[in-house]
């Protein structure tokens, strides 16, 4: 079981957690919503929770709650821009389908 990131998303999140001035990485999760069932919930993180399950790559640690692991595995956490735009996108090999907003996802 692992979740990634590369290095473009390790990056952004080692530069905004050194802006902030704290944090230990970044918490990944899911939640359930919209007309898929599933979304990410991406946050930065202060400290490790007692169940949490930690990734690390390129410097950064991943966190992860046991509950969304099953959904996440596998998925890799990349920063892009696209023109205009950045953020976080999810490679995640586990989603079957995405709603037509792109908000929420099946697995």
């Amino acid at each position: 079981m692992a979740v990634t990131l590369t290095e473009a998303a390790a990056r952004h999140v080692t530069k905004y957690l050194s802006r902030r001035g704290k944090g230990v990485g970044v918490r990944l999760g899911v939640k359930t919503t919209g007309c898929s069932g599933l979304a990410y919930k991406l946050e930065y993180a202060d400290e490790l929770a007692p169940e949490d399950i930690v990734f690390e790559g390129h410097g950064v640690k991943v966190l992860i709650d046991p509950k969304s692991l099953p959904y996440l595995d596998g998925t890799e956490l990349d920063f892009v821009r696209e023109g205009l735009n950045e953020g976080f996108k999810f490679h995640n090999p586990r989603e079957k389908d995405r709603c037509g907003c792109g908000e929420s996802f099946r697995v």
